[in-house]
């Protein structure tokens, strides 16, 4: 049975967030509110939970999951960013953008788009998700709450709830955090290429 937070959207209470953040350390599967849309999280190194996350989406190897990322300075750590590179992201987060890079050897094998050695990072514009990475003090690895068969996320916490509350440790409820996907922009070559238009606005990449 699944635990169930209620955090305060805009002033997350400490004490639920650290438990949370034990949760993930600990090996959880958790929901959790982004800024466009509940996803599922784990900790970053855990084959186990993202092995759960797969069955929970019926998702194959060949998908790709998602760094969700404090700040720039953590997105460094996991991705090679030059100077234009750099200056593209400090624009564009925090925000509803997710951007692929080529990932450093602290990116898990697993994590990778096997071809091209590279990662989805993202840095969330909402406050639970910003507490939670602070505690923990690293990324979550993560996807988009869509289950199986379903084009758009889950949006209602209490419906997450009853649909999983037998495959995931800890449901968040963040109150309405929307529900369009994030906009997708692939920064791994010269030239930026929009790959998907979403909640980001698209219009600078469209350009490019």
């Amino acid at each position: 049975m699944s635990q169930f937070f209620q955090i305060h959207p805009d002033n997350p209470q400490a004490r639920l967030v650290r438990q949370a953040a034990d949760i993930v350390r600990g090996g959880g599967v958790i929901v959790y509110p982004t800024d466009s849309g509940y996803a599922l999280g784990c900790h970053i190194g855990d084959k186990a939970a993202l092995d759960r996350i797969r069955r929970i989406r019926k998702l194959d190897d060949r998908h790709n999951f998602t760094l969700v990322c404090r700040d720039l300075s953590e997105i460094a750590t996991y991705a090679r960013v030059d100077n234009v590179v750099y200056r593209l992201l400090k624009q564009y987060t925090p925000g509803p953008y997710t951007f692929i890079l080529r990932a450093t050897t602290e990116v898990p094998r697993r994590l990778m788009q096997s071809k091209r050695r590279t990662i989805g990072l993202r840095v969330p514009d909402n406050a639970i998700t910003q507490a939670l990475l602070g505690d923990l003090g690293e990324p979550l690895m993560s996807v988009s709450l869509i289950m199986p068969g379903d084009e758009l996320p889950l949006i209602d916490p209490y419906e997450i709830r009853e649909l999983l509350e037998h495959e995931v440790d800890l449901v968040v409820d963040g109150g309405w955090c929307g529900m369009e996907a994030t906009t997708v922009v692939d920064l791994a070559d010269e030239k930026p290429m929009l790959l998907r238009a979403g909640k980001g606005d698209p219009t600078p990449f469209e350009a490019a």
